[in-house]
C-alpha cells in the first residue's frame, strides 16, 4: 500500500472540503453568494490592484515584464489568498481535521498574504524619477550618515539575494524605533512590527524577461524608477527618533 504524504493528505481533505465553494468561485476579484456569507477572515474577496503608472514609460524595465509579473505572480497570489481563505472556511467545519493539517494551510495564508502586501507596495513605489528628495532621504540620512551610505547597503542586500528568491526592504521597525534595510528570504519573513518604506522585489520573475541573470542591472533599473513621492508618503506616516 502507498504511504500517504502529509502534502497529499491536505491536499484530499482539502478537497473534499471545498468542492462547493471552488465551484461557485469566478474569476479574480469576482464573489458568489457563498462568498459573501462568510466571516471576512475566510471571505477571500481581495481584488488586485491596478498598475499606478504607465508600464510603457518605466527607465530600463520593459512593460513586457511589468505587465506578466503584474498579472501572473501578483494577480496570482490575489487569487491563491482567496482560494485559500474560502478552503479555511471550509475545513473548519472539519472537528477530527489533525491541527498540523490546518496549520499547514494557515502557512500557505501567511506566504500569500506577504506576496499580495509586499507586490502592491512594490508596484506603488515604482513609476517615479528616482530622484531621493524629502522626508525619506532626511530619514535615511539621519540612520545611515548619508544616503549614499544607505544607496551602497540596499543594493549590497539586493545583490546577495540575486539569483534566487526574495525582497529588499527598506522598513521602519515601530518596535525598536529604527529605520533598517532588510534581507527577506521569500514573503513570510517581515520584520517584526516593521512598516516598508521601500520595496524592492529580488524574485527572478521581476528581472529575468529582461537581464536574465544579470541581477545587478535590474536593480540599478529599479532604482531610477523610484517614486519617492510615495516613499515620502510612507515615511511621513512614522515617527524616528
Amino acid at each position: 500500500m502507498k504511504n500517504i504524504t502529509r502534502r497529499e493528505a491536505l491536499a484530499g481533505i482539502i478537497g473534499a472540503g471545498v468542492a462547493g465553494i471552488a465551484a461557485a468561485t469566478t474569476d479574480i476579484g469576482q464573489t458568489t453568494a457563498q462568498q459573501q456569507a462568510l466571516p471576512p477572515a475566510f471571505a477571500g474577496r481581495h481584488t488586485p490592484m491596478p498598475l499606478p503608472f504607465n508600464a510603457a514609460k518605466l527607465n530600463g524595465i520593459s512593460e513586457k515584464l511589468i505587465i506578466s509579473h503584474h498579472d501572473n505572480n501578483y494577480a496570482g497570489a490575489v487569487k491563491a489568498l482567496n482560494l485559500v481563505e474560502n478552503h479555511l472556511a471550509a475545513i473548519m467545519k472539519q472537528p477530527d481535521l489533525p491541527a498540523y493539517l490546518y496549520g499547514d494551510l494557515k502557512r500557505e495564508e501567511l506566504m500569500r498574504t506577504g506576496s499580495v502586501v509586499l507586490h502592491e507596495k512594490y508596484f506603488m513605489n515604482l513609476g517615479g524619477n528616482g530622484k531621493a528628495d524629502g522626508n525619506a532621504r532626511k530619514m535615511i540620512e539621519q540612520n545611515w550618515g548619508s544616503f549614499d551610505a544607505w544607496d551602497m547597503e540596499f543594493r549590497r542586500i539586493a545583490n546577495a539575494l540575486s539569483g534566487g528568491s526574495g525582497w529588499t526592504v527598506l522598513a521602519y521597525n515601530n518596535h525598536t524605533r529604527e529605520l533598517h534595510n532588510y534581507w527577506m528570504a521569500d514573503h513570510s519573513t517581515s520584520p517584526a512590527f516593521s512598516t516598508p518604506i521601500l520595496v524592492l522585489d529580488m524574485y527572478e520573475h521581476a528581472y529575468h524577461m529582461d537581464y536574465g541573470a544579470a541581477a545587478a542591472k535590474y536593480i540599478d533599473a529599479f532604482m531610477t524608477n523610484v517614486n519617492w513621492d510615495e516613499v515620502n508618503k510612507r515615511a511621513d506616516s512614522m515617527t524616528v527618533k
